[in-house]
């Protein structure tokens, strides 16, 4: 089986200063290589300008799939959300339904997650799937639950494939 190129962008502004480490970052992409995905790791902080550069940068180096990891929640510094609806040509909302319905059986919290989810298109390079996790560890384990399985037949349909599994 090919492995899939990925990229993990953690977004916190205390780990990008060096304040605390970066435990979800890590851990998605350790999560993601059980599932066939070979992740880089970047850490940016939450200013819309270094997280558009860091999804931008992650697929035009090749990454076919991009989780982020951090600033889906409601307050005042958490854009993540609002920067990657920018970048997403298809969404999918079902995908980040999913992660927060699984969340919520665990942490009540979790519905007030704004991930997003979807496709990024570009005319130079092939299209990425683009996912917003929370930067919780077990936010995280939840967001590669329901990725996970899917990343192989998304690349597969963004490239032509059949719809069946």
């Amino acid at each position: 089986m090919n492995r899939i190129p990925g990229a993990v962008l953690t977004v916190s502004d205390r780990a990008s200063a060096g304040a605390y480490p970066d435990r979800s970052g890590p851990l998605a992409v350790s999560l993601l290589a059980a599932h066939g995905i070979d992740a880089t790791l970047a850490v940016v902080p939450d200013e819309p300008t270094a997280i558009r550069r860091g999804i931008r940068s992650a697929i035009k180096h090749g990454a076919r799939v991009v989780i982020t990891t951090g600033g889906t929640g409601i307050g005042p510094r958490d854009v993540t959300p609002q920067v990657t609806t920018e970048l997403l040509s298809l969404p999918l909302p079902g995908v980040v339904d999913e992660i927060r319905r699984r969340g919520a059986e665990q942490v009540p919290t979790a519905v007030i997650s704004r991930a997003e989810a979807g496709i990024v298109t570009s005319t130079k390079r092939p299209s990425a799937f683009v996912v917003n996790a929370p930067g919780s560890t077990g936010g995280v384990r939840d967001t590669i639950a329901v990725v996970g399985p899917l990343v192989a037949h998304i690349v597969d349909q963004l490239d032509g494939g059949d719809h069946n599994p």
